[in-house]
């Protein structure tokens, strides 16, 4: 980046300027946040990274986490080769714990209670999700599954632009990326958008891609580097997330959902010794 400098426009120096003083700070920031930081354009920001070599954004803070953070950090956030077994379980331990406080913190009441409305009264549900947040929309399919609710799941980005075709006024979308940035997901749901499909969110960055096409926005708070992408602690707020929403639904659902939770127990009653 110092070495192409010179060569850089007027507006790209303004991003290269930003992260030679702030470097800790770029790694945590979705394209959306960090082209606002630099008060310049999303744009500029891709065409910067593609000038000093790169492929876009999402590269471009890979290399910043290598550079800035030191050896012994790299496999985890504050982690060290030096910490015994009882030191690591505790540091795991607490940065979940923290993950989950500040996730519970940045719950919009409105947002969660539109979220609810829209989640029980709709006609199906789909969730969309790649990579690790797409284990995180299995799960939720199954929770939701078994309240009786007409729902899907499928990891395959294709598929999952194809199930959109078919989706109206009355289905719902849920669309889970830590970054809001994830191009297959963010695709899908503008696809859903377009049939009238309302879309729910559940994204680590107010500002980011995903947002700008969601209904209603649910938004988690957990730390993740390029290092560490697909963390547990970002699952982990993700899940607890999708639990409040999914246990708010069921406490709406009042007798019916109970009905469905215990026909579904008893569906795999005999799978069981």
């Amino acid at each position: 980046m110092q070495s192409c400098y010179k060569s850089l426009t007027k507006s790209q120096k303004k991003v290269a300027d930003y992260v030679l003083n702030n470097p800790q700070e770029v790694i945590y920031f979705s394209v959306t946040e960090f082209a606002e930081k630099c008060n310049a354009g999303e744009a500029t920001i891709i065409r910067f990274c593609r000038h000093i070599g790169l492929t876009g954004f999402q590269e471009f803070k890979l290399k910043m986490a290598k550079d800035i953070v030191e050896p012994e950090t790299n496999i985890h956030d504050k982690i060290s080769f030096d910490d015994s077994l009882d030191v690591l379980v505790q540091k795991i331990t607490n940065e979940n714990i923290v993950a989950v406080s500040n996730t519970t913190k940045m719950i919009d009441l409105d947002e969660l209670e539109k979220a609810v409305e829209l989640v029980k009264d709709a006609n199906k549900i789909v969730f969309f999700g790649v990579g690790a947040s797409a284990y995180v929309a299995l799960d939720a399919n199954y929770k939701f599954m078994r309240l009786g609710l007409n729902t899907s799941v499928n990891l395959d980005p294709h598929i999952q632009a194809i199930s959109t075709v078919n989706l109206g006024k009355n289905d719902v979308a849920i669309g889970i990326s830590f970054s809001g940035s994830t191009k297959d997901t963010v695709e899908t749901c503008t696809l859903a958008k377009k049939t009238g499909c309302k879309i729910i969110s559940i994204t680590n960055y107010a500002r980011s891609p995903i947002t700008a096409v969601s209904d209603i926005v649910l938004l988690t708070s957990a730390k993740e580097t390029p290092l560490r992408s697909g963390a547990l602690t970002s699952k982990i707020a993700q899940l607890h997330t999708l639990d409040i929403l999914y246990t708010s639904v069921a406490i709406k659902m009042k007798d019916k959902g109970v009905k469905s939770l215990d026909k579904t127990a008893k569906a795999v009653l005999e799978k069981m010794y």
